[in-house]
């Protein structure tokens, strides 16, 4: 089994291309970021996590961003967003910020996405939260025929495009791996569209049948990936006892010299399990 980091790199915190190089120069594979372009004043939407929404949701860097400038101090470590509001961006600027980012960091993107929770946020993006899940399909569709097609078309119920050529495509083939967020609800888009599944805090003795589910739906070994893992010997174990890819230890958002403190304790964990 494998272990990252997941974190929301602010500008508050430690600097990615500091954060990136510090992951690489541990025994850690991947760096996956999280993505809110803006927090609206006025929000009906409950936090997930319950009660007040954390300021570091006000306050993201741009991931694409972010993962370049660590890109460019790193040459082993996976760069991916955790995950990427899909129904938050327009499908033809993402396909060329990924393919980008791959081609930057000499083919170590991978794109998390998901659908997103907060209502007023992607509102104000001119999406319905009703219709989410339908947009996300289709633009990650509509994302995968601009990286593999020479001449990309596209059209449904919400992307509509004549062919266009859209460079440059990615350097990982067919293209870099689409991770899909989200709990039950979304295995059908895992299915149909994800490389892997990206599951966020399951604990292990719900995320075993889950995976079985998943499985079985897909009919094929879909790798998993869990998200915002804190650094428990005990429930890691439990995980590697579970047919999961990696780990992805949750990094709070602090400055430097405390996030490095952290990431030695993620490694300190790490040879206690293994």
């Amino acid at each position: 089994m494998k272990f990252g980091v997941s974190t929301f790199l602010t500008d508050q915190g430690i600097a990615p291309a500091a954060l990136g190089r510090a992951i690489e120069e541990r025994p850690l594979d991947s760096l996956f970021i999280a993505e809110h372009t803006h927090i609206p004043v006025s929000r009906r939407t409950p936090y997930p996590g319950g009660g007040d929404l954390p300021e570091i949701y006000y306050r993201t860097l741009d991931p694409f961003v972010a993962l370049s400038a660590a890109a460019a101090v790193t040459r082993r470590i996976l760069l991916g967003t955790g995950v990427a509001l899909v129904g938050q961006r327009d499908p033809i600027i993402t396909a060329k910020e990924v393919a980008s980012l791959d081609r930057v960091s000499d083919g170590r993107a991978v794109f998390g996405v998901g659908i997103g929770w907060n209502r007023e946020e992607m509102e104000n993006h001119g999406t319905d939260p009703r219709t989410r899940g339908r947009l996300v399909d289709e633009r990650l569709r509509a994302i995968r025929e601009l990286w593999t097609t020479e001449k990309a078309e596209f059209h449904g119920e919400f992307v509509d495009f004549d062919p266009v050529y859209s460079w440059p495509k990615p350097i990982q083939r067919p293209h870099p791996p689409l991770y899909v967020g989200g709990g039950e609800g979304a295995f059908r888009r895992v299915a149909a569209l994800g490389d892997a599944w990206l599951a966020n805090s399951v604990p292990p003795e719900e995320l075993g049948p889950q995976i079985e589910r998943l499985r079985g739906l897909a009919g094929r070994d879909v790798p998993v990936t869990v998200y915002g893992v804190a650094k428990d010997p005990g429930v890691i174990e439990r995980y590697q006892e579970l047919d999961v890819e990696r780990l992805l230890f949750f990094l709070p958002t602090k400055p430097e010299a405390e996030t490095l403190a952290e990431l030695d304790r993620f490694v300190g964990v790490m040879e206690r399990v293994t």
